[in-house]
């Protein structure tokens, strides 16, 4: 039996685009990863820094923030540098990285410590926050292992691997990893970060026409569970 739309990069259904970690990308950072998913690319740089915010100070506490960023020409038309304030856009998925990736981290262990993700997107084809979430996961698991090793945090800091996928309905099919021309078209668009124990961190889901059903939530959720822990094993290869 044919599927009865064609992708179009030809993949099945409920198959991610090749998944590729280039490790210590930038030799500077703490941790640094290049995550291709597909066409998209996305550099990720954890730094550490030997401070917290103010409102943390003396509790004995770390914590972990993110940034995010499409550099002017990821995309297929240049995007101008956001020198006059964060887009709103730009606003939520920096959030949602930094909440994503805190579910990782023991912030008790990590003593009064800030991690400090960078995800700068080289090229944009889809799935950028997805990507920004999994790579900037094994950026932070570098950093901290880093400082394991050095006996500066316990090796507890790192808890469960976290990672992000992206589902949609294109066509009135339910697709598990979209590029871009599959995103752009599609009738229901939906993030999903989770846990390597495949509990759920964030959904955000939007009908972009007609409302979807329950029925349709359930098989995307099913597909991202198998998609995100596809990718954690694609993370703890990486990791070795």
């Amino acid at each position: 039996m044919t599927d009865p739309v064609t992708r179009p990069d030809g993949r099945r259904f409920d198959e991610l685009r090749p998944v590729k970690f280039t490790l210590d990308y930038v030799d500077y950072p703490e941790g640094s990863v290049l995550i291709e998913l597909g066409r998209t690319r996305v550099l990720c740089n954890a730094s550490v820094e030997e401070t917290v915010p103010a409102w943390m100070a003396g509790k004995g506490t770390g914590w972990l923030t993110a940034e995010y960023a499409l550099l002017p020409r990821s995309t297929h038309t240049r995007t101008p540098r956001e020198t006059q304030g964060l887009r709103g856009r730009t606003q939520e998925i920096r959030r949602l990285i930094g909440r994503s990736l805190r579910a990782g981290v023991d912030l008790d262990l990590l003593g009064e410590r800030t991690l400090v993700v960078d995800c700068d997107v080289l090229q944009a084809d889809g799935g950028t926050r997805a990507a920004a979430v999994t790579g900037g996961y094994v950026a932070a698991a570098l950093a901290l292992r880093r400082l394991t090793g050095r006996g500066a945090v316990p090796a507890g800091v790192l808890a469960l691997p976290v990672a992000a996928i992206s589902v949609g309905v294109v066509a009135g099919q339910v697709c598990l990893d979209m590029c871009y021309a599959e995103d752009r078209d599609a009738e229901v668009d939906l993030n999903v970060v989770m846990t390597a124990e495949g509990r759920l961190i964030e959904v955000q889901g939007t009908a972009e026409g007609a409302p979807f059903s329950r029925e349709t939530l359930n098989h995307m959720l099913d597909l991202a569970s198998r998609g995100v822990a596809s990718l954690v094993q694609r993370q703890s290869e990486a990791l070795g």
